[in-house]
C-alpha cells in the first residue's frame, strides 16, 4: 500500500431513536408488554474507518434485536448515500430487553410502526459518521472482569427435571434457577469475562469514539430504555471528561448463557444499575489507560454466508400446534405451550435461513460479527483460534438467528434449546458457524494456534469434545472445576480412548449427591481392577476391555491423569 494511502480516516456519530409516539411492543420476554413511557433514550451509534479504497462501518443500536432483513435495508440505505457497501457494514443490537420490538419474537410480535422506521435512522449514523471523517489513530486493549458476569445456566440434578412447553420432563439444564437453589448443581460451563475496547483519536490525540464489547446478557431497566449500555456511555464520558461529539458505545459480547447474577450465591438485593455499571467502568479506563495508538493500522474486513437449516416441528408436534392455535383464535399467546405452539408453524414454514458473517482487523484487533446469541464458551473457542493480540466477538450483528447451544448443550434441553425463531437452527449450527469466523480470521492473516496435548495427562479443560474420550450421555464442558474447568456428566459414562490392559488412573469426581470434590484412583493388573476413593477401597472386580473411567455418573470430573 502506498504511504499516503495508509492515513487511517475516521469518523463517529449517533442518532437518537428514541420513538415518540405510545404505546409500543416491548419483545424480549416470553409474552407480549407494552410501553407507554420512556425511561432512558436509545441510540443508534456508528464508527466508519477508512484507509485507502476500503471503508467500512461499525453500528451499534439500542435494540434488543434485529432481523437480518430490516438490517439489510439500513445498510442499503447507508451504502447508497456513502458508499460503503453493504458487505463492509456491521450493524449489531445491545440487546437491551426494554427496547421497541423490531422483530417478533416467542409470544410477542412486532411493532410495525417502529420497524419501518428503523431502518432509515440507522443509516442515518452511519451517514453521519461518514461526513466526519478525519485523519485517525487507533489502539486497542482488553481486560478481564470476572466482578460483573455470571453464568445464568445450571444443571438440574437427576430426579428434579423440569417439564418442557411439550408436557415433557425433559429439562436438565435452565436459565436463571434462583439464587442458591438446592435442585440445580454446577453452571453448565464458563463465563467469558473479557472486556475489550477499541480506542479511536484524531492525529493529535483529541478523543472520537470508544467501543467497548462485554459479555453480559442485559441488567433490568424499565421501557424504554438502553439498560445498562447506556449507562455505561453516560459514566465513562463522565469519568474522561469527553468532548461533546464523541460516541462511547458498549456491544454485546457472547453472553447467550451470562448474566449479573451470581447464582450460587445470595441475591444482592442493594445493586443498582448504576453501582454496577461503574464497576465495568472502572475496568474499561484502566484498559483506556493502558493503550498505545497505531497512525497506520491494518484495516481489512470480510463478510461471507452461511446457510442453516432448522429444527421442524414432526408431524405430531405439528398436529399438536395447530390444534391449540386453533383455539387461540387470533388472541395473543398467554403461555408457553401457544408461544412453542404458534413457533413450531412459523418454523415449518421457513425451513432455512442464511446468516451473514464478518471479520474485521483493526490494528492488532481482531473482531467477529455472530448473528446470533452464543453461549460463552463459543466466544472462548474461537478465541483459543486466533493468534490475534485481541478478539472482540460481537453477537447479535447483521441478523438474529437465535440461540446457538454447542450441539451437547442440545441434550441437556431447556429454553435455549425449545424449537422456535428464538431458538431454532440445526443441532450442529454452532460448530460451523464457529468454522466459518475461524476461516474468515485465517484469510485476515491469523495463524492458527498449535493444540498440543500431553499424551498421559487430561486437564479437562477442554472447550470441545477431545478424541482421547468417549462420553455416552448427556454432558457439558467447562464446568466449574477442581483447578479450572471439568467435565460435567448428567447421569452419563466417561471412558478412556486408550489401549491399555494394565495401567495406573488418577482423577477427581465431584458426585452431585456430595458436592465435594474426592480423589479416585483406578489400577488394574492382569488379576484383578482395584479402584479407591480419597486413599479407601471402594471396589475390587476382575479386569475390564475398556478402559471406563464412570458409568451412569451424576457430577463432574477433573484432573485425569496416567500414573507411571
Amino acid at each position: 500500500m502506498h504511504p499516503l494511502l495508509a492515513i487511517l480516516l475516521a469518523g463517529a456519530a449517533q442518532i437518537d431513536i428514541t420513538p415518540t409516539w405510545f404505546p409500543l411492543i416491548i419483545n424480549c420476554g416470553m409474552l407480549e408488554r407494552t410501553a407507554n413511557s420512556v425511561s432512558a433514550p436509545l441510540y443508534a451509534k456508528a464508527i466508519v474507518l477508512q484507509q485507502g479504497n476500503l471503508k467500512t462501518a461499525i453500528l451499534v443500536a439500542d435494540s434488543c434485536m434485529m432481523p437480518r432483513e430490516l438490517l439489510d435495508e439500513a445498510k442499503a440505505i447507508a451504502e447508497k448515500a456513502t458508499g460503503i457497501p453493504a458487505n463492509r457494514q456491521l450493524i449489531s443490537a445491545t440487546h437491551t430487553h426494554f427496547a421497541p420490538a423490531a422483530m417478533s419474537c416467542l409470544g410477542s410480535s412486532v411493532d410495525e410502526r417502529y420497524a419501518k422506521w428503523l431502518p432509515a435512522k440507522l443509516a442515518e449514523a452511519i451517514i453521519e459518521a461518514n461526513k466526519r471523517l478525519t485523519p485517525a489513530r487507533i489502539g486497542s486493549a482488553a481486560i478481564a472482569d470476572r466482578e460483573h458476569t455470571f453464568v445464568r445456566s445450571f444443571i438440574y440434578r437427576a430426579g428434579k427435571e423440569l417439564t418442557d412447553p411439550f408436557g415433557n420432563k425433559t429439562v436438565r439444564a435452565n436459565m436463571h434457577p434462583g439464587h442458591e437453589n438446592p435442585d440445580v448443581t454446577l453452571p453448565t460451563g464458563p463465563v467469558d469475562p473479557t472486556l475489550t475496547i477499541l480506542s479511536i483519536q484524531s492525529e493529535k490525540g483529541q478523543p472520537i469514539a470508544m467501543l467497548a464489547n462485554y459479555a453480559m446478557h442485559y441488567f433490568n431497566s424499565k421501557p424504554i430504555s438502553s439498560d445498562y449500555p447506556g449507562v455505561f456511555a453516560k459514566q465513562f464520558e463522565q469519568r474522561i471528561n469527553a468532548p461533546k461529539d464523541f460516541v462511547t458505545i458498549m456491544s454485546q459480547g457472547t453472553s447467550g448463557d451470562l448474566m449479573y447474577m451470581d447464582y450460587s450465591k445470595p441475591a444482592n438485593k442493594d445493586l443498582t444499575i448504576e453501582t454496577y455499571t461503574s464497576g465495568i467502568v472502572d475496568n474499561a479506563l484502566k484498559a483506556y489507560n493502558s493503550i498505545e495508538y497505531e497512525k497506520r493500522p491494518t484495516l481489512k474486513m470480510l463478510e461471507t454466508e452461511l446457510s442453516l437449516t432448522r429444527r421442524l416441528p414432526s408431524p405430531e408436534r405439528l398436529e399438536w400446534a395447530n390444534k391449540l392455535l386453533e383455539t387461540m383464535g387470533t388472541n395473543k399467546p398467554k403461555n408457553q405451550p401457544e408461544v412453542y405452539a404458534r413457533e413450531a408453524v412459523y418454523l415449518d414454514k421457513e425451513p432455512k435461513r442464511t446468516l451473514k458473517l464478518q471479520a474485521l482487523q483493526i490494528g492488532t484487533l481482531a473482531i467477529a460479527s455472530w448473528p446470533n446469541e452464543v453461549y460463552a464458551i463459543s466466544g472462548l473457542k474461537l478465541r483459543t483460534r486466533t493468534s490475534f493480540p485481541k478478539l472482540m466477538n460481537i453477537e447479535l450483528a447483521n441478523g438474529a438467528e437465535g440461540y446457538i447451544p454447542p450441539p451437547e448443550q442440545h441434550t441437556l434441553g431447556g429454553y435455549t434449546t425449545w424449537p422456535a425463531r428464538s431458538a431454532g437452527l440445526e443441532v450442529q449450527a454452532e460448530p460451523k458457524i464457529l468454522a466459518t469466523l475461524t476461516g474468515l480470521l485465517n484469510q485476515l492473516g491469523n495463524k492458527p494456534k498449535p493444540t498440543t496435548q500431553p499424551k498421559n495427562y487430561w486437564p479437562m479443560e477442554d472447550l470441545e469434545s477431545n478424541a482421547d474420550l468417549k462420553i455416552e450421555g448427556p454432558h457439558a464442558f467447562a464446568v466449574p472445576g477442581k483447578t479450572g474447568h471439568a467435565l460435567y456428566l448428567a447421569n452419563a459414562s466417561l471412558t478412556l480412548n486408550k489401549p491399555l490392559k494394565t495401567y495406573k488412573l488418577s482423577f477427581w469426581i465431584w458426585p452431585a449427591e456430595t458436592r465435594q470434590w474426592a480423589q479416585v484412583t483406578i489400577e488394574q493388573t492382569k488379576a484383578t481392577r482395584r479402584t479407591t476413593t480419597n486413599g479407601q477401597l471402594t471396589s475390587e472386580t476382575a479386569p475390564t476391555p475398556t478402559l471406563q473411567l464412570l458409568n451412569n455418573f451424576e457430577g463432574a470430573i477433573d484432573e485425569i491423569t496416567l500414573l507411571p
